[in-house]
């Protein structure tokens, strides 16, 4: 089997079982200091203007971050070090890539790590140098591993991120040059079925069944045509009390589904008002569960929604059906433009959620569920905020 990159990366480092049992026993004398450790780690930070500019959230989430920091420090030297330690770490460079978090305030970040575990070190192995060499070399290779393993992941990441802006704005400008020359004979086309439609002699039953699909097939271009043209602009938001289960019961409506297919929602009713446009709102609601009635077409099952306050001005929408779910090879990709594993349309529904919801003040993230299924959780602000389009941070 060949080496994947995190068992390349230890052997270059020359990270050793040797190792892993200085860690693990570094782990017991040290825990009881790591409240010390990330304390210092975020004082040092608070004091540093730019350093202190790059906290997602400022200077208010600090104390959560202390205790995430010292999560961060448990598995640093518990283990065990293995491919699930490394997918784990590789979320915090994509992490921030995300926030946009410049790489040397990382460097220095962790040169604070290494000092605290140092000095603790000498402390600790006063009497034992050669536990104390063992203890030195074997933190001084995890935090390296670590950095080495957030670099890869912040590259490959803000590479990919570089590669969806080419290609959006290439999308951009192709949307723009065509979306309004296409409503022009799109529109001939329906001024012709109007009058063909007005002349009821000259047409027998095959000719009006026919008639029937031709309007069909020009809806469906038309609504292809202005999520195009709705991905490139900035359609402002008429922002007003808007009762979410209102909102659904008006999406359902819109989604044609075969009776195999069970929908459900619970919770809605017993939600606050949200401030938000209705008709946007609505197209989100129309577009995850036309995804989901699709998923489900030939199998049949069934699609829930369930809502509930989750903490002080924000409720928490969860959409699941039980389909096939989404591959991990598409997942990162889900909510980008074209991109779809469906017989029919484009990809332009999920792309045009994120893009609406984040424009709420919300975020968007599909959750695997156990077994098979979809599952996408929405949260909305309930009080109007300025839009945005950058998405507050993601759940799940």
């Amino acid at each position: 089997m060949a080496e994947t990159l995190f068992e390349e990366l230890k052997r270059y480092v020359g990270f050793s079982s040797a190792d892993e049992q200085a860690l693990v026993t570094l782990h017991a004398t040290a825990k009881p200091h790591f409240a010390r450790f990330a304390r210092v780690f975020y004082d040092r930070i608070l004091e540093h203007e730019g350093a202190r500019q790059a906290l997602e959230g400022g200077e208010s989430q600090v104390g959560h971050l202390r205790g995430t920091l010292q999560v961060w420090m448990d598995q640093l030297l518990r283990g065990p070090w293995d491919e699930a330690y490394y997918a784990l770490r590789c979320r915090i460079g994509r992490m921030h890539v995300r926030i946009a978090l410049p790489q040397h305030y990382m460097f220095g970040a962790m040169n604070i790590l290494r000092q605290e575990f140092n000095s603790h070190i000498d402390a600790t192995y006063l009497e034992e140098p050669a536990a104390l060499r063992a203890a030195r070399s074997a933190v001084g290779k995890i935090l390296d591993l670590e950095l080495a393993i957030m670099l890869h992941t912040y590259r490959e990441d803000l590479l990919a991120q570089q590669a969806r802006s080419e290609r959006l704005s290439t999308f951009g400008q192709l949307v723009g040059s065509i979306g309004h020359e296409l409503r022009n004979p799109l529109g001939v086309i329906e001024t012709s079925l109007y009058i063909l439609r007005g002349r009821p002699g000259a047409m027998d039953e095959r000719t009006t069944k026919h008639l029937d699909r031709i309007g069909d097939q020009v809806g469906i271009a038309n609504r292809i045509v202005s999520d195009l043209l709705d991905m490139i602009r900035d359609r402002p938001l008429h922002r007003q009390e808007v009762w979410l289960d209102e909102v659904w019961q008006e999406a359902l409506k819109a989604v044609q589904r075969p009776d195999a297919v069970v929908v459900s929602a619970e919770g809605l009713t017993s939600l606050p008002a949200v401030q938000g446009d209705a008709g946007q709102l609505r197209q989100v609601f129309v577009n995850l569960l036309d995804n989901a009635v699709q998923a489900l077409e030939e199998t049949g099952g069934t699609v829930s929604l369930s809502a509930a306050t989750r903490e002080p001005e924000m409720v928490e929408l969860v959409l699941e059906d039980s389909g096939p779910g989404v591959s991990d090879v598409i997942r990162r990709r889900l909510f980008e433009p074209l991109m779809t594993t469906k017989a029919r349309g484009i990809g332009l529904g999920l792309a045009l959620v994120k893009r609406i919801v984040e424009r709420h003040g919300g975020s968007i993230a599909y959750v695997p569920r156990p077994g098979a299924g979809a599952r996408f959780v929405i949260r909305l602000s309930l009080v109007a905020s300025e839009e945005t389009h950058a998405p507050v941070p993601p759940v799940g």
